[in-house]
């Protein structure tokens, strides 16, 4: 029966990212309202609601690709391998999109079907987010307002969001977390081998997790595309792999994090790209960025942990 519900959750949704590729062939960064769709799978964290959010979770379409934003009820979404695949590891996915809105095929869905298909149980966590304008059209102006140096010269009227600190998104990784070694027997998860990737704002929220949860004891982190600042590495701090392109925003030149781990003796393995721009995910077509699934998953197995 759990095979039966894993494969219907999987064409479910194999089905909806496909409808969304078919319907957006010309893909273009134009904001598009999207329903959203079914999670049968998705289990409530129960980690409580957003301070001062008004607005409902909504979805929408870029890239081609579903995104939730104004998420306030935390959820996680299993991926299992098929039993005769399954090698006990287990990876805590976080999307990306700047604790605004999440990347859920790109960067959920489609990375944990992925990892499920080499025998590892995939989770994708939808975490809470910060506030965005409830109006789609509002959201869209706050997307596309001058930004970087261009901002400076621009009069724009767009009202800026204000920052929060990331307590929610802490919490509900934790959830996640335990909820994993809660159910370990019957997800066939070792609880020595629950490991934990992020894109982007995902990756921020890995290292986050890494360096400040007290619950949580990640056996490895894969921060993708996320930033690259020196970081205080904590003690026990778990080994890490790490992916950027060079023409990513985030990357800079900048080499901290690798550094940080480096001198702190821990084991890290980097990997910079030609290219790949932000937000690949899987990858895009004809850039060098596209073998770093392959490079994970090879890294993992060099170290043990997708040995049964």
């Amino acid at each position: 029966m759990k095979r039966f519900l894993n494969s219907m959750i999987r064409l479910s949704l194999l089905g909806f990212l496909l409808t969304i590729s078919f319907c957006s062939m010309a893909q273009d960064g134009t904001i598009y309202p999207l329903e959203a769709p079914d999670e049968p799978n998705a289990i409530p964290l129960n980690t409580g609601g957003v301070e001062d959010q008004p607005a409902s979770e909504s979805w929408f379409r870029q890239w081609g690709d579903p995104m939730a934003r104004n998420i306030t009820k935390a959820t996680l979404t299993p991926f299992l391998p098929e039993p005769d695949k399954a090698n006990g590891a287990a990876v805590i996915v976080a999307p990306g999109g700047g604790f605004r809105w999440l990347s859920m095929g790109n960067e959920g869905w489609e990375v944990a079907e992925a990892l499920a298909e080499q025998g590892i149980a995939a989770f994708v966590l939808k975490y809470r987010l910060h506030p965005t304008p409830d109006k789609l059209e509002d959201f869209t102006a706050w997307m596309n307002r001058p930004r970087g140096p261009a901002a400076a010269n621009a009069k724009s009227s767009v009202p800026e969001l204000p920052r929060r600190d990331l307590s929610d998104q802490l919490e509900d990784a934790e959830a996640a977390y335990a909820m994993i070694v809660d159910r370990a027997d019957e997800w066939g998860v070792d609880v020595n081998k629950i490991g934990m990737i992020g894109f982007s704002a995902g990756a921020g929220l890995t290292m986050h997790s890494t360096m400040n949860s007290k619950t949580m004891k990640l056996a490895f982190i894969g921060p993708i595309y996320g930033g690259m600042g020196e970081v205080e590495v904590p003690e026990n701090a778990p080994p890490m792999f790490n992916a950027i392109a060079t023409d990513d925003f985030l990357f800079r030149g900048q080499f901290g994090v690798v550094k940080s781990w480096y001198e702190a003796g821990v084991p890290v393995e980097f990997h910079l790209y030609q290219n790949g721009g932000h937000g690949f995910g899987l990858g895009n077509p004809d850039r060098t960025s596209n073998k770093w699934f392959d490079a994970f998953i090879h890294w993992l197995t060099v170290n043990d942990f997708l040995s049964e």
